[in-house]
């Protein structure tokens, strides 16, 4: 292809693309294929030669398309969203057209500066304290990791990048038992190990971690000749919406000298409406803070926030500068690959910048607060019938059920078949987790188009499949 054939074949993408998000209300929302249908369709050796695009845009919609799981429908009810919309996808054009690689100041200026500008708007959209700085992630994941390293090298006092772990003292850190398995994974992938994660029961109706045990394992470490380094805190769990009480992990992390990341991955985009900062009490206090904007304000994936209170401690901890990427001749400017793992770094602002300028916080509010109201009214009706009962009520947008009979039945695998069947109906989505070791099944409304139609339908396909 050349850039003329783009030209063309580029309005052709676009226009099936507005055709595709109009349309999605009428497919199935999760794919119904089976294991190996895709790959036993495509070739098992890439092309000498080169095909025509007619061939290659009619395979990609009849081979590529039926294997796709439509999560940007409006009734993708399951996970958590994760939203494109429009003015983030025509940013993504823009990003992929260019290409440009934003490791340094001087690769691309624009890149840096913009980046810091959306996150000065964003700290103030969420009400954060103005100390707060930071940097675009590809994942929480990758943040999360990140503050992960930090805690450990704090602790360590800047000398585990440099000599390992191996001889040092064992570093401790602690999460509630409804932390993201991304910070196991962060545990892991730190060295520090999953022996060492130490995750805290927790308690109340918002799963909050048991802040009096956290205290008491803390000080039982100390006096083992542990190191206890850090605490991360979960806002909006993915289970069911856990939010611990940042307040008092705030003021337990600076009794002990501790590093402080809250994961609030999902439940952070909800934070630009002022009334929904209570479960997020105490954010100032944290170190840093992750938010993912592709999950509910629509950025696209991939782009996730994370705000840090002291830049230089990251920096630290990430950086080794050889000199093909030191930037002379200039000064006062910041390279953001001194504070992410990856050296290599994506355009992710502009699409930022595009979604508030083009939709403003104002619609981006009002949607939250719609998708919230739909969930604890469709929450108030299930729990009015017959057969379900709802184990944890709406946090944000999110709450877990489950249907009950008395006969005796396994309600586990009851539960368990039921999911099944609604989704391979493909009408509606949605995904189970465990609470109290119970089989349940969550639901979350998030997705940019949905409406409270889209809500209601999703209470006639749950209701019709209670077990009389």
């Amino acid at each position: 292809m050349d850039w003329e054939e783009y030209r063309h074949w580029g309005k052709l993408g676009v226009d099936w693309g507005a055709d595709y998000r109009k349309n999605l209300r009428n497919i199935s929302v999760r794919s119904p294929l089976k294991p190996g249908e895709i790959l036993n369709k495509l070739p098992k050796t890439a092309p000498e030669q080169p095909e025509n695009m007619e061939q290659i845009f009619s395979d990609f919609k009849e081979i590529i398309m039926p294997g796709i799981t439509h999560w940007q429908h409006p009734r993708f009810f399951s996970y958590f969203p994760s939203n494109a919309s429009a003015s983030s996808v025509f940013a993504e054009i823009l990003t992929n057209t260019m290409s440009p690689m934003c490791m340094l100041w001087q690769t691309s200026p624009s890149a840096t500066e913009l980046e810091e500008r959306v996150i000065d708007w964003l700290k103030s959209a969420l009400g954060l304290s103005n100390e707060f700085k930071g940097v675009i992630q590809d994942s929480a994941t990758s943040a999360t990791l990140s503050a992960v390293l930090t805690m450990r090298e704090k602790a360590l006092q800047w000398l585990g990048n440099k000599e390992g772990l191996f001889d040092k003292q064992t570093l401790r850190i602690y999460a509630s038992n409804e932390a993201h398995i991304s910070i196991d994974r962060s545990v892991w992938f730190s060295g520090i190990g999953e022996n060492n994660l130490i995750k805290i029961p927790v308690k109340g109706k918002h799963k909050s971690l048991d802040t009096e045990i956290l205290r008491d394992k803390i000080v039982q470490d100390k006096k083992l000749g542990f190191i206890p380094a850090g605490i991360i805190g979960v806002v909006g769990g993915t289970s069911c919406g856990a939010c611990d009480d940042i307040r008092k992990l705030g003021q337990i992390s600076k009794d002990f000298n501790m590093y402080f990341h809250v994961d609030a991955a999902w439940a952070g985009s909800a934070m630009i409406c002022p009334e929904y900062r209570g479960l997020w009490q105490g954010i100032n206090e944290a170190d840093s803070v992750v938010f993912n904007p592709y999950k509910w304000l629509g950025a696209q994936f991939d782009c996730s926030i994370h705000f840090l209170k002291n830049k230089e401690l990251q920096k630290k901890t990430h950086t080794n500068v050889p000199d093909y990427l030191k930037t002379s001749g200039v000064s006062n400017v910041t390279d953001l690959s001194e504070y992410t793992i990856p050296l290599g770094r994506r355009f992710r602002a502009l699409k930022i910048w595009f979604l508030l300028r083009s939709e403003g916080l104002e619609k981006l509010r009002n949607m939250i607060r719609n998708h919230i109201e739909w969930s604890i009214s469709l929450s108030k009706k299930l729990n009015e019938l017959p057969g379900i009962e709802i184990i944890t009520e709406p946090i944000f947008s999110l709450f877990t059920f489950r249907y009950i009979t008395n006969d005796g039945s396994d309600l586990d695998h009851l539960n368990e078949n039921i999911l099944r069947q609604i989704n391979e109906a493909g009408k509606i989505y949605l995904t189970p987790t465990t609470v109290d070791n119970k089989y349940v099944i969550r639901f979350v409304t998030g997705t940019l188009e949905t409406t409270k139609k889209d809500v209601d339908f999703a209470y006639e396909i749950i209701k019709s499949n209670r077990k009389q």
